[in-house]
């Protein structure tokens, strides 16, 4: 899907499970993605959620609990990635 809104991936990550759906991984849809986010569920319970951008040198590894705080927090992260076929969004001080 292309750019998932909050409730998608509040929908993604409900649906993960401990058996047969145990993470997913939000990612550009390109042969060589420079960010990717993915969620796991753990052993113990909560999900660990890896936040990774090459471009940026970022590689952030936590582990939470709350569905609508991971797919918040995810919401909040993915608008300030690049997506292939748009320009990179800037950032000034007017």
């Amino acid at each position: 899907m292309d750019d998932p809104s909050e409730d998608a991936l509040f929908m993604l990550i409900d649906d993960l499970n401990d058996t047969d759906n145990t993470f997913v991984v939000v990612q550009p849809d390109e042969d060589e993605p420079v960010w990717f986010a993915s969620i796991a569920v753990l052993d113990e319970g909560g999900c660990e959620i890896v936040r990774c951008d090459s471009s940026r040198r970022e590689h952030e590894v936590t582990a939470a609990s709350s569905i609508n705080r991971i797919a918040h927090d995810l919401t909040i992260w993915i608008a300030g990635r690049t997506f292939p076929g748009q320009p990179p969004r800037r950032v000034t001080d007017s």
